[in-house]
């Protein structure tokens, strides 16, 4: 392998590159060969220092001067002669001269510091970039404050964060006993496994005890030394997919023994919450809520199994959902016909003790404010999720229908007396929520075509406050 060898800088270069760039002083009127003072001869008190340089010697200069003092501590910057800096024919510089350089200019820079006792400690002020102009002006960076007024700084609150509800929040904290001792909404035992071969999570309520004597906000419940408990399950964040109990009457500690399957993933079993919420039944007024119990499937072993005791606590939802009603929309223009069909309805509310419901729809078409007809469904014995897949057809003219509303109301069959009120909707000219206006609109922009969409029951008296078409129903 060859070797090849780099030829070195210009030696002159060199030399005065170094003499510039290690001395620690320069004159004003020249710039090189410095450390001799050889072309002004100026007092020390007129000597300019065209700084920055650090205010204490550098430490490989100090190591060199103690290095000169040791071997010969008389010589001078003017008693060292200067080398003549000669190179070889072949353009190279020899080891030897360039030690002997080295050494030169390591004396010369002692020298030069030996005649200087101390560096004067000189403060330099940072510098300013800009436009140069006649008049210098400091430029100052500005920070800018916002200045918050009382209103600005109270309305970073949340009050939801500082109410009475709050203290629910602590309940993951306490023991059962002392959520018993707290809120004594009573206890509820339940019981949860998966079944890894057919997929399905089992949820068996078995009993409760020690549940509160039942509260009538409007006056009309009659029995107020017992309630009429049953129980809601669902796994949130879904809470469509509910399942119910059955209704004990007239006890305070209810035994269920029912079951009741999800078909669900293992996977995503572990990222529900079992909710379990106690309600009590009300024939006469709406229903309840006793209190609830909140699982998260992740901290219990769904494969082993278990069962538990669980303290009630309180719910910020006062009153149950009346449940929900699947309708489809179309409309002919030609033929000036308007038809619905009521395909089914889930999680209705209870309105029998014995068995559940017996559901049924009834449609009313109302225009402007005046009731024109009035159609409705069969009725479904014993049942709180009935599919109805029935259709009906009214008879609109076109420029009559921007001034059309159909008004939706479920019932409950009653044999020994009137029917039981359930819930209602309004969807038209007077809807009754932002859902049931979206649901006409569609209508009306899709001519010839089916529209369908879920809809929450109200109560009678929402839909009565905001549609006046309810108000002409019965």
């Amino acid at each position: 392998m060859a070797y090849i060898q780099l030829e070195p800088l210009n030696e002159g270069l060199l030399s005065r590159i170094s003499d510039v760039l290690l001395c620690g002083w320069t004159c004003q009127h020249c710039c090189q060969r410095c450390y001799e003072s050889s072309c002004c001869q100026s007092s020390e008190d007129e000597v300019e220092i065209l700084g920055p340089f650090p205010a204490q010697t550098p430490p490989w200069l100090m190591a060199s001067r103690s290095n000169d003092k040791d071997g010969d501590s008389v010589h001078t910057a003017s008693d060292v002669p200067l080398t003549p800096r000669t190179n070889s024919p072949d353009g190279r510089r020899s080891s030897s001269d360039t030690s002997k350089s080295t050494y030169s200019l390591t004396r010369r820079i002692s020298s030069l510091d030996s005649r200087r006792p101390s560096s004067p400690l000189i403060d330099i002020k940072p510098v300013e970039f800009g436009v140069l102009s006649a008049k210098k002006e400091p430029i100052q960076p500005s920070v800018l404050r916002r200045t918050y007024t009382p209103d600005d700084y109270f309305r970073k609150f949340e009050p939801r964060l500082y109410s009475l509800d709050s203290n629910l929040d602590d309940v993951d904290s306490l023991t059962d006993e002392e959520i018993m001792s707290k809120y004594q909404l009573g206890m509820l035992h339940f019981s949860t496994q998966y079944d890894l071969l057919h997929n399905h999570l089992t949820v068996r309520v078995i009993e409760a005890r020690d549940l509160p004597p039942p509260i009538s906000h409007d006056g009309s419940r009659q029995d107020m030394a017992h309630s009429n408990p049953y129980v809601k399950i669902c796994l949130l964040p879904d809470q469509k997919n509910s399942k119910q109990t059955g209704v004990k009457r007239k006890t305070q500690k209810p035994v269920f023994e029912e079951r009741y399957t999800f078909e669900i993933p293992f996977l995503e079993a572990q990222r529900r919450t079992l909710l379990l919420t106690v309600v009590d039944f009300d024939k006469f007024s709406r229903h309840c809520v006793i209190g609830k119990v909140a699982v998260p499937l992740c901290e219990v072993d769904l494969v082993k199994g278990g069962h538990w005791w669980k303290a009630l606590i309180p719910s910020s939802q006062n009153e149950v959902e009346l449940g929900e009603l699947l309708l489809s929309l179309n409309y002919l223009p030609s033929a000036g016909r308007l038809n619905v069909d009521i395909i089914r309805a889930k999680q209705l509310l209870q309105t029998d003790v014995s068995q559940g419901s017996d559901p049924f729809v009834k449609i009313q078409l109302v225009h402007g404010l005046k009731l024109v007809k009035t159609k409705k469904t069969s009725f479904l014995r014993g049942t709180i999720d009935p599919f109805y897949n029935e259709s009906f057809s009214f008879k609109v003219p076109q420029e009559e229908l921007e001034n059309a509303s159909l008004v939706f109301t479920v019932f409950g069959h009653n044999m020994k007396s009137s029917n039981d009120f359930i819930g209602r909707i309004v969807i038209g000219q007077y809807s009754s929520g932002p859902s049931e206006s979206n649901h006409w609109r569609r209508m009306l922009n899709t001519h010839r075509t089916a529209v369908e969409q879920w809809h929450s029951l109200r109560s009678r008296a929402e839909c009565d406050r905001v549609s006046p078409a309810s108000l002409e129903v019965t």
